[in-house]
């Protein structure tokens, strides 16, 4: 068990800094602004990792892995940087995991809007129901990598969903 470095809800909430999207660290984190939506934040920024995602369809597999790997190691840090700074572990509004975990649920999923409907509510179901393994990462893995890694999970589950219906259906 890796610990947190910032538990849940253990601190005052009088004592907790709020996020400022004028710090670039804190603009990613809350996903460009769509965090700080007052209702279902983790909808609004997987919303927006729909938007982002589009372009990405014209990249080669191994552009589009590079482009997972690599948010995902910054979103470690990103993540980690703004619990840090908000005195909070995984804040409700950090959706840079969001954005990851729906853009691994996308990998090799064909690039149209049945798959990308099918993808979304299949990665928003499996982020709030947090199956297993996906509830142990949640609860037992901190940090920044902590925060990534149930939204990876859920992203992966949704990935190998998305390739068994494509399997069934060909």
């Amino acid at each position: 068990m890796l610990p947190m470095s910032i538990s849940n809800n253990t601190m005052n909430p009088d004592s907790l800094q709020k996020p400022s999207l004028s710090n670039p660290v804190h603009l990613l984190a809350f996903g460009f602004g769509s965090g700080l939506s007052p209702k279902a934040p983790g909808t609004a920024g997987t919303t927006l990792a729909v938007l982002l995602y589009l372009p990405m369809t014209q990249l080669s597999v191994i552009g589009y892995s590079v482009v997972i790997a690599l948010s995902f190691v910054a979103g470690i840090w990103i993540c980690e940087r703004t619990s840090r700074d908000l005195g909070v572990h995984d804040h409700g509004g950090i959706v840079w995991d969001e954005f990851v975990g729906f853009w691994i649920t996308m990998y090799l999923a064909p690039a149209n809007w049945l798959w990308i409907g099918v993808g979304f509510v299949l990665f928003r179901a499996l982020d709030i129901l947090k199956p297993w393994p996906i509830k142990w990462a949640d609860k037992q893995v901190g940090g920044g990598f902590g925060i990534m890694l149930d939204d990876a999970l859920a992203g992966i589950m949704a990935a190998l969903c998305i390739q068994a219906m494509l399997a069934l259906i060909s």
